[in-house]
């Protein structure tokens, strides 16, 4: 019997993807469906509604579970979820749809119909709103807000079924992976206690850092990556995965690091967003999740620690997955090592804040990086990739917030 961490509000995984004859039906069924667009993120939460990430949601929220989410971070019945999970479009779409209407759901990038849905309810929400309780910002410049206030006036919810996963399990074969098949990969290798690394970057000295401490205390650690869209700027994810197992297969003991991915978009939510991490790493058999400096965020948006912080705002067994809150992290010159404010007693003269905007920086302007920086192997392999680059496709990276530090 599994002695993993049991699923987000649910004794049991409740994925929304249809296999075998129940697929091929559905799929015949949805071609005389009234049609609504997906944007790029609802994509990739439908796609965590189908393997069962997003347990124990059924689909897409309604009003009121938008409004408690945004409110007290708890749906209508008083499940603990921290951030909107919803679906928009434009009002001509949502007027064309009677009562209980069924629709088809279409990637809007790729045109595959990626699903279905029952619209319980039609209604619109207070955008500015909903940024300020997730973001903690109506700022346009901050990309989470854009994104908000760019989508459709009407948001559409019901339960859904999902056709697809689209291109992530063969674009990404070697490290995607559903919450049933990281739980069942966690149970083979005897891990009761594990630990996530979440990571949108390559990773760097300090992650290495990070992610050794945890080994040091659970059974093993899932370097978990997110696969969707990120900003301009950021490295792709392929390359990251090249990055990381380089990383893993010269830095770490064998059998103590499993590396995968999920199928989000970045949303930038900062201490919200960390509290979303852990919620679904919770479905995919995480018992806790490593909680850095500015966890989730983007700018100076968020204090360096505010992801730790909202931790203790979460009641009691509300969220079975718990924060592992590591202090900055740093190269010593005097150490020697990487180290952090709990260990290091130097001072700030002798401390080399390492970040990945700062990596990314230096690699794009053709720049020197230092070994307390990066591994060589790793380094590599971001260089190749910026080699390959076009002037046009280069993006200028600008050090701000908690990176320029």
């Amino acid at each position: 019997m599994s002695k993993l961490v049991k699923p987000h509000g649910s004794e049991t995984l409740l994925p929304r993807l249809l296999e075998g004859a129940e697929l091929e039906a559905a799929k015949q069924k949805v071609e005389s469906m009234p049609k609504v667009s997906l944007s790029s993120r609802e994509t990739g939460d439908l796609i965590m509604l189908g393997i069962g990430g997003f347990t124990p949601l059924e689909g897409f929220m309604g009003k009121a579970d938008w409004q408690g989410v945004c409110d007290s971070m708890t749906l209508e019945n008083g499940l603990f979820w921290p951030i909107p999970i919803t679906l928009s479009t434009d009002q001509a779409t949502a007027d064309s749809l009677g009562d209980n209407a069924e629709v088809a759901l279409v990637d809007g990038e790729s045109g595959e119909i990626m699903g279905s849905m029952t619209v319980t309810e039609k209604y619109t929400i207070d955008k500015a709103h909903e940024c300020q309780t997730v973001f903690t910002t109506t700022d346009s410049a901050h990309p989470g807000v854009k994104m908000v206030m760019e989508q459709g006036d009407v948001n559409l919810a019901g339960p859904v079924k999902v056709f697809s996963q689209g291109e992530f399990p063969e674009k990404y074969k070697d490290i995607y992976m559903t919450p049933a098949e990281t739980r069942t990969l966690f149970d083979a290798k005897g891990w009761n206690t594990v630990v996530a690394f979440q990571t949108r970057n390559p990773m760097h000295r300090s992650h290495e850092y990070l992610v050794k401490i945890a080994i040091e205390i659970c059974d093993g650690v899932m370097v978990h990556s997110l696969l969707g869209k990120l900003k301009p700027g950021d490295i792709p994810a392929e390359v990251r995965q090249e990055a990381i197992s380089t990383l893993i297969d010269n830095y770490f003991v064998p059998d103590t690091v499993v590396q995968s991915g999920y199928p989000l978009d970045m949303r930038y939510a900062g201490p919200r967003e960390a509290l979303l991490h852990a919620v679904f790493r919770q479905n995919y058999g995480c018992s806790h999740l490593i909680v850095g400096r500015d966890h989730a965020g983007v700018g100076d948006y968020y204090g360096p620690f505010d992801a730790h912080h909202i931790f203790d705002q979460v009641p009691a067994g509300a969220l079975l997955t718990q924060p592992l809150k590591i202090d900055w992290t740093f190269w010593c010159n005097k150490c020697g090592t990487m180290a952090s404010m709990r260990t290091c007693p130097h001072g700030k003269d002798d401390r080399v804040l390492v970040s990945g905007t700062k990596v990314r920086k230096a690699l794009s302007e053709d720049g020197e990086i230092d070994a307390n920086f990066s591994r060589p192997e790793v380094l590599e392999v971001l260089k190749r990739y910026y080699a390959s680059l076009a002037e046009e496709d280069k993006v200028e990276v600008t050090l701000s917030g908690h990176s320029a530090k």
